[in-house]
């Protein structure tokens, strides 16, 4: 099948255009042959984002919450504002169900410093599965250490899957916790986080969901799903880095203990005791990334006017027409994703190292990830030390998947010499 008839079955959907979109984002202005594929570690800024943080620093710039000027107002204004659009993005009940910190890590670190001492003995379970990022994994590792709970691990099946079954069979009268990626950021495996969730919930555990790789392409629901946490980055849903959401029910939030004090969480404080806020500042000690925030709400206007169903119908399709048009490149094996795979295209070229393939892409300006994507214990029960990962945002076309494809043949070529 030749290029041009591969396009043909992979019909651009309705929405947008990516190609006239890139013009909304400067860095591809001053890198004009720049093909990013890199949007799961980070995507990048469009100019409304960028601008409008500048604007703030230009002309609203204050600490919020603690002056009575005007300036300060405005920007205590401002910053909860980009709350409530974060409120709105998820479809949550209440804005102080919205705690912001830095990103999906320190969300995930968050509920274990706090929820997790509170709430959980030794010799109860964590469970999640294997397709995780560190950052679901590491924080759990701590607080057994710390306290003796136990991290318990549903596998994945053989198309890369996460095995239901397996993990509906982990689940017992000790499960306190289920820790769920929603989709995986080394395979772009879609997990059917519906059903996770309620079966977590007939056992009574609570259940916390990874969101960095489904928010920029997902509606998502958090009062639909019914899930306890929900935890996205500012800086893969084209905001900016060091910003990121913690979404928690508030009757959870209200239970959990303050896990870093200082100012902004307290109501009072003497010497003998100190009384603090109710969410979100509780979570919130110190002054806030308040640009950040402000330029996170940019980001979700953004994507907001793009509209989530079109990018998740564009993605899809890009998606699709990727799998065909790397499957055909000998030597190479796509990671398995399950039923379902969203923007991530991982792959082993056979015979190359990841990074040996990545830096010839480079040199061909096509620009991806290489390594294991902070995703370890997965990349050992696959039998591999890392991959090479291509993926995808609103900016990417059919074009890019092109050369993408001619840039791994032209890496093939050179090492198979």
């Amino acid at each position: 099948m030749t290029t041009a008839s591969l396009r043909s079955t992979y019909p651009a959907p309705g929405g947008f255009d990516p190609r006239r979109l890139r013009r909304d984002f400067p860095i591809f202005a001053n890198n004009p042959d720049l093909v990013f594929l890199d949007s799961a570690a980070s995507a990048q800024k469009p100019r409304s984002v960028i601008d409008g943080t500048a604007q703030y620093y230009r002309t609203d710039y204050a600490n919020v919450h603690r002056g009575v000027y005007r300036l300060s107002a405005r920007s205590t204004e401002l910053y909860e504002e980009a709350r409530d659009k974060v409120r709105r993005f998820l479809n949550a009940a209440d804005h102080r169900e919205i705690v912001f910190v830095r990103n999906t890590t320190e969300a995930i670190n968050l509920v274990a410093q706090s929820w997790g001492p509170a709430f959980l003995r030794e010799g109860d379970e964590v469970l999640i599965s294997e397709l995780e990022h560190h950052s679901n994994i590491v924080p759990w590792q701590l607080l057994r250490d710390r306290i003796g709970i136990r991290l318990v691990v549903a596998p994945i099946d053989a198309t890369g899957g996460l095995d239901l079954a397996a993990f509906e069979a982990r689940l017992s009268s000790r499960t306190r916790l289920v820790a769920m990626t929603h989709v995986a950021n080394a395979t772009g495996t879609l997990v059917p986080v519906e059903r996770i969730i309620r079966l977590a919930h007939l056992h009574g555990a609570k259940v916390l969901i990874d969101g960095s790789q489904a928010a920029p392409r997902l509606p998502v629901d958090v009062q639909a799903l019914g899930c306890d946490f929900y935890a996205f980055t500012g800086h893969k849903v084209y905001g900016p880095t060091g910003i990121g959401v913690l979404y928690g029910r508030f009757d959870v939030l209200s239970a959990m203990p303050p896990w870093q004090g200082g100012g902004e969480m307290i109501l009072h404080v003497s010497f003998e005791k100190t009384d603090y806020q109710e969410p979100p500042h509780r979570f919130e000690a110190g002054t806030p990334d308040i640009a950040g925030a402000i330029g996170l709400g940019l980001a979700l206007d953004f994507i907001e006017e793009l509209g989530r169903d079109n990018i998740l119908e564009h993605e899809e399709a890009l998606t699709g027409y990727g799998v065909d048009r790397l499957s055909r490149i000998p030597g190479l094996r796509l990671l398995g994703a399950g039923q379902r795979r969203l923007a991530i295209l991982s792959f082993d070229l056979e015979g190359v190292h990841p990074h040996d393939v990545a830096q010839v892409l480079d040199q061909h300006h096509v620009a991806v990830r290489a390594g294991h994507h902070c995703a370890q214990p997965l990349m050992e029960r696959l039998g591999l030390s890392g991959t090479t990962r291509a993926s995808l945002g609103v900016y990417n076309d059919e074009t890019d998947i092109d050369r993408l494809g001619a840039a791994i043949e032209a890496a093939r070529g050179m090492f198979a010499r």
